[in-house]
């Protein structure tokens, strides 16, 4: 028995073994002799206005300023412009010449040239940027069809996956590095931002070279890297495929993106959100105001969870920004909200988010005349009824009305959570409020409900965000 029990052990760790080799890549020579192909080199050059200032000043009657003079006559009595160059990669995505790189890479550039892996050199054409997601698709014209690469599946990249890098780093020509996926769905700080982090070695002159899988599929684009004296230090980050694809079939149709808008403003929701308005879950996108625009158009409300977003679910505010934004503009979407206790479904005409950039918030309205101001002391918070002189000093439009909060007391949790004197509460238990009795009112009906908080709707220079303040200690 004790020699058939060592055999087993053997065998396993021989099994073991077999498998880890297997996993293991012998070589990437193979995948980099099929893709270097595809990759580019990419260099740029941009004219920089002369600086005036790169003479040095010399005293008068200096034996150096007759030098100087000379110096300045001879480039017609002014600095000269001068030109700039800077260098980074790509690859070729179609055999007709369409390549990707980073927007930073070619951005303000007056000439990009394209260098082959294989030779030779062309110019290219910007087709399209994105800077909201770092990419740039180019365009050169070839005497025939192109070596290229294809995308592949984002989401089936697994951290410890084994990944290879390409490109230009440090300007020293192609290069291959390898490594893993360390981590998915970084945020750095992009709203469409899903990178994948490896620790392949990445480094300055990366930018706008592509992340390879085993299958010698394009799983990311190298954009940016985190370290503190410039070089590699094992953290990169790639713009994964599947963000990358979408924008390059846009820059490829319209020139520029088309993303959807629906108009909101949004924050997540936290434990103490979700019991304070009866939600089971802390999950959604809680709506903190509704401009006019698609989601005001659709029935839309400030204090709305966005719980499923086009028959999806939505969990925070992030994964709703993305899905909207990868929807086409100008769909009916349905989109499921938590109102009052209850779920109701609304239907949305998506606009375009480009189009809509600059929306100013519409405005709350006031009703009831102004009465006299009163102050009290509630939720560790010093509260004012509204007045025109307030409105005066915190420069609120006229028809702004709430509460004035005129102080916070530092030991308070309302102190911890970041409500500040001059912030103004619109709304408690997302109801509107006009007058202190109105905030009482809310906290008993809170209470009477059993709920163990209060949802505030509070706003600073005009920025809406909610708070739920515990009133346990009330």
């Amino acid at each position: 028995m004790r020699a058939l029990w060592f055999w087993a052990v053997a065998l396993a760790l021989v099994l073991a073994q077999t498998l880890a080799a297997q996993a293991r890549p012998e070589s990437f020579a193979d995948l980099a002799q099929k893709v270097s192909p595809a990759v580019v080199n990419i260099t740029t050059s941009t004219v920089v206005a002369a600086n005036t200032d790169t003479l040095p000043m010399v005293p008068e009657g200096s034996p150096f300023e007759d030098f100087f003079r000379e110096v300045r006559d001879r480039n017609g009595g002014e600095a000269q412009p001068r030109r700039t160059s800077a260098l980074g990669s790509g690859f070729v995505i179609s055999e007709d010449g369409f390549i990707v790189t980073n927007n930073h890479v070619i951005e303000s550039a007056d000439e990009i040239i394209i260098e082959f892996y294989e030779g030779g050199e062309l110019k290219a054409e910007v087709i399209g940027t994105d800077p909201k997601t770092d990419i740039a698709l180019l365009k050169v014209t070839a005497d025939g069809p192109l070596p290229f690469v294809s995308f592949g599946d984002s989401d089936t990249a697994r951290v410890g996956d084994w990944v290879m890098a390409m490109g230009n780093p440090l300007g020293q020509g192609f290069s291959v590095s390898a490594g893993i996926v360390s981590a998915r769905n970084r945020a750095l700080s992009g709203t469409y931002d899903d990178y994948i982090q490896t620790d392949a070695a990445i480094n300055r002159g990366n930018s706008g070279g592509p992340l390879f899988n085993m299958s010698g599929e394009v799983v990311g684009v190298n954009t940016a890297i985190l370290s503190p004296n410039g070089g590699s230090i094992g953290i990169g980050f790639s713009m994964a495929s599947n963000v990358v694809t979408r924008v390059v079939e846009q820059l490829k149709e319209f020139g520029e993106t088309r993303r959807g808008w629906l108009g909101v403003r949004i924050q997540d929701v936290t434990e103490d959100v979700a019991e304070a308005i009866g939600l089971e879950q802390a999950r959604g996108a809680l709506v903190t105001d509704v401009p006019e625009g698609p989601a005001l158009d659709g029935g839309m409300k400030s204090g709305d969870v966005i719980l499923s977003f086009d028959g999806k679910d939505v969990e925070d505010t992030r994964g709703l920004v993305r899905r909207v934004g990868n929807a086409e503009v100008g769909k009916a979407v349905r989109v499921v909200v938590f109102r009052d206790g209850k779920t109701t479904t609304l239907k949305v005409t998506l606009g375009r988010r480009e189009e809509a950039e600059g929306t100013v918030p519409a405005a709350q309205t006031q009703d009831a005349e102004d009465p006299a101001p009163v102050e009290r002391d509630v939720l560790g918070l010093t509260l004012s009824e509204m007045s025109d002189a307030l409105r005066q000093q915190l420069d609120l439009k006229p028809e702004a009305n709430g509460l004035v909060v005129r102080d916070v007391d530092p030991e308070s949790e309302a102190y911890e959570k970041g409500l500040r004197g001059g912030d103004v509460i619109t709304e408690a238990g997302q109801q509107s409020l006009a007058t202190v009795e109105d905030f009482e009112t809310r906290i008993e009906d809170a209470k009477e409900a059993g709920r163990k908080s209060l949802l505030l709707l509070v706003r600073r220079s005009g920025e809406p965000r909610f708070v739920a303040l515990s009133l346990d200690d009330e």
